[in-house]
């Protein structure tokens, strides 16, 4: 949710995950980077995943999402039929079981409400990662034999936690235990869960200095390696 594929910071761009790909380069492997509505509802952004993906070369690829990402893949998996060209999906710091601070927003703003703002500014997202809907969730989107599910759970102390994260941190901390500024980590694992790192929601993708986020990711390419991808 709120995410970007590209973003101007005092002057310069930087990636969603930034300078991931540019780090990887040389390792033999090609990325793309979809762009799905920044606040849209899963449903949507899936529609929208599908429609990059199929317009991919033939064959099948690795997924590698973040947050609210593992529920749009997750969907177009199991719903949208792509299946048939994903051959694993690791998530990375995604509520698959919801989270409180989803739950907390949606309390102040109504489903009712968030639908007549959808055409100035669309915050359907946030009542579909409260802990309620990832119930429903994961009863009507089942996971697709033949797809490889991996997950990397994350969580983070206060002190080393991005500042702008502090308060939701503390709400999660009293309410679900540890978590990485915005997801619970006993909301994260999905599949086969191959790490577990101590990094807030943002170092996840390369926004903090403290956390080898490339490290991270060139990990999870031997990791696909292994398993044969």
């Amino acid at each position: 949710m709120l995410g970007f594929d590209e973003i101007a910071v005092a002057g310069r761009r930087h990636k969603y995950f930034r300078k991931v790909e540019e780090a990887l380069a040389g390792l033999g492997a090609r990325f793309h980077t979809p762009r799905v509505p920044a606040a849209a509802p899963v449903a949507v952004r899936a529609e929208q995943l599908c429609a990059v993906v199929n317009e991919l070369p033939q064959g099948r690829v690795n997924v590698i999402a973040h947050s609210m990402g593992g529920l749009d893949a997750r969907y177009a998996i199991s719903r949208l039929g792509l299946g048939d060209r994903v051959a694993s999906l690791v998530t990375i710091g995604t509520p698959h079981q919801g989270t409180p601070v989803a739950d907390l927003g949606a309390g102040i703003v109504s489903a009712g409400v968030s639908r007549a703002l959808a055409k100035v500014i669309d915050v359907r997202a946030l009542h579909d990662l409260t802990t309620g809907a990832l119930e429903r969730f994961n009863r009507e989107v089942p996971d697709v034999a033949g797809v490889a599910y991996c997950s990397i759970v994350g969580r983070c102390a206060l002190s080393q936690t991005n500042p702008l994260l502090w308060p939701s941190h503390a709400y999660l901390s009293a309410r679900a235990g540890a978590n990485d500024g915005l997801v619970p980590s006993s909301s994260q694992a999905w599949g086969k869960v191959i790490r577990e790192i101590d990094a807030d929601h943002w170092a996840q993708i390369g926004w903090s200095l403290s956390f080898d986020a490339v490290g991270l990711y060139e990990d999870i390419l031997r990791e696909l390696a292994g398993l044969g991808f």
